[in-house]
């Protein structure tokens, strides 16, 4: 479909490997929602330089999705910049390629809230994983040291409902109502088109992780709500989009990268405001997270 100024939303969807969770994400999106949904809705499948066959599968058997390979495997703000150049939509979506949709993911909820509401700048969907429980990322506090602290010590698992010490995932809060949050995840956000130029793309310093939490912020830094509306739900699947292998060490090498963004992130927003100091004891705290994965 040709991209216009009519389009009401389009998803973005990044891929790497991802063949056998990138067919049901396509799947059940289009039984879930496209095939229901009156809005008019692209989407496009960003390619980071995959190995398998998940392209091939594609173009045979998902011909409505728009595709962009890319050479190369700059990672996923990278990636999803790629599209997000070049689109045209009112509303975009960012979409994990191990996600699923459910009749409980019908995302004109979301969409029809941003029509009234016009200073929420990005809306995240309930996302679940596939026992029932909240995934943590998509309901984020701003991680300042305190917050950073509380949840890496584990203060947070002890007082989930206490403000002062769950701020990380603002746990305190009740995930079955509509309320602001921080910052949700890239995994299902979506953003308001008409402000990318405003605030800006992805931020591709960060290759993995990090880049979802760095564009809540500056969204918010603009004036512009993020908000988490549990009246839409879609399942996540982590740690299985863009790998071939699920196992658990890919599992625990995707967490420790997770650890080095957190100091990037840092950098970027936090280092200029306290001594350099705290950054080597904030360096050598997440060298000992990572190795004790």
């Amino acid at each position: 479909m040709t991209k216009t100024a009519k389009i009401d939303l389009e998803i973005i969807i990044v891929n790497y490997n991802s063949q056998f969770w990138l067919k049901k994400t396509l799947s059940t999106l289009k039984e879930y929602y496209l095939d229901k949904t009156k809005r008019t809705v692209i989407v496009t499948v960003v390619d980071n330089a995959s190995t398998d066959d998940s392209m091939k599968m594609v173009s045979r058997e998902f011909r409505w999705v728009n595709t962009i390979k890319l050479k190369e495997n700059f990672g996923f703000a990278v990636a999803n910049n790629a599209a997000l150049r070049e689109t045209k939509a009112r509303y975009v979506m960012l979409l994990n390629s191990d996600v699923e949709f459910t009749e409980k993911s019908n995302l004109d909820v979301l969409l029809k809230f941003m029509d009234d509401k016009p200073k929420v700048g990005i809306i995240t969907p309930r996302i679940e994983f596939t026992d029932g429980e909240v995934d943590p990322a998509c309901h984020r506090g701003e991680p300042t040291i305190w917050a950073s602290f509380t949840y890496m010590s584990g203060l947070e698992n002890l007082f989930p409902t206490s403000k002062l010490f769950s701020e990380y995932h603002q746990t305190y809060k009740n995930l079955r109502n509509i309320h602001t949050i921080d910052a949700c995840s890239g995994a299902a956000m979506v953003v308001r088109g008409e402000l990318l130029e405003k605030v800006g793309l992805l931020d591709e310093r960060f290759f993995m992780y990090a880049e979802d939490l760095d564009w809540c912020r500056r969204f918010r830094e603009a004036g512009y709500m993020v908000v988490y509306n549990p009246e839409v739900t879609v399942i996540h699947h982590k740690y299985k989009s863009g790998i071939k292998n699920t196992s658990q060490s890919i599992a625990r090498k995707t967490r420790k990268h997770f650890y080095d963004t957190m100091l990037q992130y840092y950098d970027k927003h936090y280092l200029e405001n306290y001594p350099r100091f705290v950054r080597s004891i904030i360096k050598y705290i997440l060298v000992v997270k990572k190795g004790a994965l």
